[in-house]
């Protein structure tokens, strides 16, 4: 990937943002693999001053946390920064304001939306008769296009808008798209729920220890997420497990 600033520098840059996350730590969370995928930028612009250099580095390892996948947008925008020469505390700024809307928006986004559907539908597609290989196959797939696209698209706004990336997030509209996804999960759990309940010897018929996962997730959402019990309630929950155990004759 070659970006509108900083050619093959910006393009290692981006490649280098899928290991973010390998040196983590509760210090600077993910300041050090910032750090590391914004050293071929700074090598390429400080290359006749290695105490430049050196002090670049050292401010892009200071603290910075947010989603992994969205923290390209805020790589392509330090890029952009350093490019354009920015002063550094404007640089400290500008992560500083970005790192928890990034955050936010990722988690609500990729873990509570994305992964999950994803997830949902490979498992629909098995229970209703495709290939244990090929719905797991199918997962991958879907899941990094979008996994690698939300990277690249973040990246390439962030080189193109610099610090102003916010106007843009705001037009992108994140939450119209997060509430879709979950709906389409929504959807897809209880084409998953159908096709379980459905079967002739329910939930055994995946076997003892798929059976075994499930009874221990049906426990833990009883448990955690309900505080009071009515005789409506409990009658839908034990027609739910009876039908789990033996199906539907």
């Amino acid at each position: 990937m070659t970006g509108p600033v900083g050619g093959a520098a910006s393009t290692w840059t981006f490649l280098r943002s899928f290991l973010i996350q390998g040196s983590w730590n509760y210090h600077t969370m993910l300041g050090s693999g910032f750090a590391f995928a914004m050293l071929p930028a700074l090598r390429d612009l400080h290359r006749d001053d290695p105490d430049a250099l050196d002090a670049a580095v050292r401010r892009h390892l200071e603290h910075f946390n947010a989603h992994p996948y969205l923290s390209d947008l805020a790589l392509g925008a330090a890029v952009r920064l350093e490019y354009d020469g920015a002063d550094p505390d404007t640089v400290r700024r500008f992560k500083t304001a970005v790192r928890g809307p990034l955050g936010s928006i990722g988690d609500s986004l990729v873990w509570a939306a994305w992964l999950p559907a994803v997830s949902l539908a490979a498992l629909a597609l098995f229970w209703l008769g495709v290939p244990g290989g090929l719905s797991a196959l199918f997962f991958v797939l879907v899941y990094n296009v979008g996994h690698i696209g939300l990277r690249v698209w973040g990246f390439r706004v962030g080189l193109t808008e610099g610090h102003a990336v916010a106007s843009r997030l705001a037009r992108v509209r994140f939450g119209v798209w997060t509430d879709r996804i979950r709906g389409g999960a929504a959807l897809l759990l209880g084409v998953v729920a159908g096709a379980v309940l459905a079967g002739d010897q329910g939930l055994w018929a995946a076997g003892p220890p798929w059976a075994g996962v499930g009874a221990f997730t049906f426990g833990t959402g009883l448990i955690m997420g309900q505080r009071a019990w009515r005789p409506a309630a409990a009658a839908v929950v034990a027609a739910v497990v009876a039908i789990a155990i033996w199906g539907i004759r």
